[in-house]
C-alpha cells in the first residue's frame, strides 16, 4: 500500500502550511510526527519557527533533501506545491484531510512522485502502528 510505504520508506518531512500556533492541527500533526522519529520542517512564509524549527519561506528555501511533502493548505493551492515539489526533487506529496486537487494529484504522478491525497499522515501512522 502506498500510505504504508511513504511511511516507512520516507523520514523527512516538509510540512507546508505548518503553523506554530498549537490549536492548529498542523501543529499538533508537526509535534506527532516528529516524536515519532521523522524529521520534520516546515514551511510557511508568515512564521520564523514551528516548536523551535527553523520555518522556510518555500520548499526551494529549504537546504536539504526531502522525502515528502505534507500540504497543509486550501486545495487550489496544491498545484504550485506540487510543481515546486517536484523540482527539488521529493519523493511523494501528501495531501491532508480535506485536501483534494485532481489536477495536482495527476501532475505528480505524471512526474514520478507517490502521492496520497485527503488523508491525515498522522491518523495513518497511528493507524498502521496499530494505535488507531
Amino acid at each position: 500500500m502506498e500510505i504504508e510505504q511513504i511511511l516507512k520508506t520516507c523520514h523527512t518531512v516538509a510540512m507546508v502550511g505548518a503553523s506554530p500556533n498549537p490549536d492548529r492541527i498542523s501543529n499538533q500533526v508537526f509535534n506527532y510526527l516528529t516524536k515519532h522519529g521523522y524529521k520534520v520542517i516546515p514551511v510557511n512564509p508568515t512564521a520564523a519557527e514551528v516548536s523551535g524549527e527553523k520555518c522556510y519561506a518555500s520548499l526551494s528555501a529549504i537546504p536539504e533533501k526531502i522525502d515528502v511533502v505534507d500540504v497543509f493548505r486550501r486545495s487550489e493551492d496544491c498545484l504550485s506545491i506540487v510543481e515546486e515539489a517536484i523540482k527539488i526533487g521529493a519523493k511523494a506529496v501528501w495531501m491532508q484531510e480535506g485536501v483534494v486537487n485532481g489536477e495536482a494529484e495527476a501532475r505528480a504522478l505524471t512526474a514520478g512522485l507517490k502521492v496520497v491525497m485527503d488523508h491525515c499522515i498522522m491518523k495513518e501512522h497511528k493507524r498502521l502502528a496499530g494505535q488507531a
